[in-house]
């Protein structure tokens, strides 16, 4: 408990903060965000990790997801990822690949405060999801695919 309400005041304190989270204040939000604030820790990914399951979550992604998190999930191409704040997280990173399948659900429904994660719910089925976790499962190598046609115009 202490460490929500800790989490929630450093959470309203960086909105009005110009200078990067600390590492003490990122590790703290981090905690929160897996242990308190993000649900759905024990449901389990009805979607096996083989390759079809993950090409259909490639297709669900590069529909919904790719425009902040470009089509690898990493950024890569994304002509504002530099400028968003809080920054944009690699979707390969630790720090998200540590959320169990049910939180990475649960993130992708439900939208994640105040990170500008917006909600897929009544946008995207529950199975359209669980393929978008499978392929977050198994991202390509950063930059290893081509640049979204959204962004052809911005990146020349």
């Amino acid at each position: 408990m202490l460490l929500g309400l800790v989490a929630c005041s450093l959470l309203l304190l960086r909105g009005v903060a110009v200078k990067p989270a600390s590492k003490l204040e990122t590790q703290l939000i981090t905690a929160a965000k897996h242990h308190l604030l993000v649900g759905n820790k024990k449901a389990k990914n009805p979607s096996p990790g083989d390759v079809k399951n993950i090409l259909e979550g490639q297709q669900n992604f590069s529909h919904y997801c790719y425009v902040c998190h470009g089509l690898d999930g990493q950024g890569t191409a994304v002509p504002f990822a530099d400028a968003m704040s809080p920054p944009l997280p690699s979707l390969a990173s630790e720090p998200v690949q540590a959320y169990t399948d049910g939180q990475l659900f649960w993130v992708i429904k439900n939208g994640l405060w105040p990170t500008g994660m917006p909600r897929a719910n009544g946008i995207l089925t529950d199975d359209e999801i669980w393929s978008i976790v499978t392929y977050i499962r198994h991202l390509p190598p950063a930059g290893s695919l081509p640049d979204p046609p959204a962004y052809s115009d911005a990146n020349q």
